[in-house]
């Protein structure tokens, strides 16, 4: 009987020591979440951001085709300085073909274009010719 009481004693303290160690794995915290990967975001830095497509209307105010650009001046007062090139689209409200060179100053127009960066470049302009103008 005496050598029970040992083996059963070291039991006891063996089963404790389990049941111990069971509940601190439980009242451990779990590990965060691995960070996601940098990959799309070198992705997305590498690729050139889409330019948002804007439309505004006003009247032209100042043209000038030898650097190509216009300012447009708003109903608010607003000044939009705008880049084109020879793949801007220009027409007539009546839907006739144009050329920068036809808008005249003073211009009621609709300018759909781009911005990229501080840069606007516009991608098409519709007007309509001042009022005792063409």
């Amino acid at each position: 009987m005496k050598s029970l009481l040992p083996v059963s004693g070291i039991a006891a303290v063996s089963l404790m020591f389990a049941l111990s160690a069971c509940t601190t794995q439980e009242e451990m915290a779990p590990k965060p979440a691995a960070a996601p990967a940098a990959a799309p975001a070198a992705k997305a830095a590498a690729a050139p951001a889409k330019a948002k497509v804007t439309k505004t209307k006003g009247d032209v105010g100042l043209l000038d085709t030898e650097k190509n650009y216009l300012i447009l001046v708003t109903k608010e007062g607003k000044l939009v300085t705008l880049d084109f090139d020879e793949k801007t689209k220009v027409s007539k409200r009546t839907p006739t073909p144009a050329k920068m060179t036809d808008v005249g100053l003073g211009s009621s127009a609709t300018v759909t274009y781009t911005k990229q960066g501080d840069k606007n470049t516009a991608t098409a302009l519709q007007y309509n010719a001042k009022k005792g103008g063409e």
